[in-house]
């Protein structure tokens, strides 16, 4: 990480025109993403002035976001694809599925002026409403960190990059799970709001089984950096490219195989494959992908998955 970033961070000088290092302002940064603790502390512990803490913390956070695009991405060919989808599939039970979708709520001072109400959500709090898309296997593939707490999880989805991509035919072969607040689509499936038949039964305890993944992702991206459930005390500005840079360094922590944050006694029982390492290669051998199927309706998708995958087993 330290050299991923090094070239970007000049030696900072504080007051006493002693400079940081570009190690010491990583650990600077790491430790203010680690506490959510206050800036004055934390240049206490480091022997520097507020003011150059903020700064270096700003810096810093811009370099690391800098690295999304190589560590937050989608899978890019049909191989990757399939490797999310065994995986999706072995633990789960629905075939097809490239992700999981949700969002996740990080509180926020209030930002103030006229529109700064538009940031509370429904519990009552300042916040953004962030919206990741994982991986089985707790990987950040996609995040959206700018809307206000107010904002429905739908709404978000609808406007983002990643749906336009689906709707533009640009990702293909899979879809994405969600929970009941968004709406089903072709390339987003929901579960079934009543079902009726054991098939739809099943198919909504897959669905569950596939959608932990991410919430188990925003449970352990939280517990990993603290500051992103007890609230950022920074302007909004620079807020949002620290929920970022975290996903980042996230992402760089399971590819690493760094330990989990030891809240949780399930954590020792969950899936740790490694992307890097081809994520998982002894899966038996069935057809994890989606039916096809003559795209008529929003639920087209949904119906088809049930009929070819779960009524099976009541023939």
């Amino acid at each position: 990480m330290q050299l991923q970033v090094k070239d970007k961070l000049n030696e900072e000088q504080t007051k006493r025109n002693q400079p940081v290092s570009a190690l010491n302002q990583l650990l600077i940064t790491l430790r203010f993403y680690a506490t959510g603790g206050f800036l004055l502390s934390i240049g206490d512990m480091f022997g520097v002035d507020k003011s150059t803490v903020c700064r270096i913390v700003h810096r810093v956070t811009a370099a690391i976001a800098s690295l999304r695009e190589k560590y937050v991405k989608l899978p890019e060919t049909m191989e990757e694809r399939l490797a999310v989808m065994n995986t999706f599939y072995t633990n789960s039970g629905l075939p097809g599925v490239i992700g999981a979708v949700d969002c996740t709520h990080v509180p926020i001072q209030s930002p103030g002026g006229d529109q700064a109400e538009i940031y509370r959500n429904r519990k009552g709090y300042f916040s953004v409403n962030v919206q990741l898309v994982t991986d089985y296997n707790m990987f950040v593939m996609d995040v959206v960190a700018r809307w206000p707490g107010s904002v429905h999880d739908s709404t978000i989805f609808d406007s983002s990059y990643i749906r336009a991509k689906f709707e533009a035919g640009q990702i293909q072969g899979g879809y994405l799970v969600g929970d009941a607040g968004y709406p089903c689509r072709v390339y987003l499936l929901t579960p079934v709001a009543h079902p009726t038949t054991a098939a739809e039964r099943d198919f909504n305890e897959a669905q569950i089984k596939a959608r932990t993944s991410i919430e188990r992702a925003n449970g352990l991206l939280k517990r990993r950096f603290p500051i992103l459930k007890y609230g950022l005390r920074v302007k909004l500005e620079r807020t949002l490219p620290i929920i970022v840079a975290t996903t980042v360094l996230h992402n760089i922590a399971r590819i690493m195989g760094e330990d989990e944050p030891e809240e949780d006694s399930e954590l020792s029982q969950l899936v740790t494959l490694r992307r890097k390492e081809g994520m998982a290669t002894n899966f038996d051998e069935v057809n994890v992908l989606p039916p096809p199927t003559n795209v008529t309706t929003a639920t087209s998708m949904r119906s088809a998955v049930i009929a070819e995958h779960f009524s099976c087993n009541y023939s």
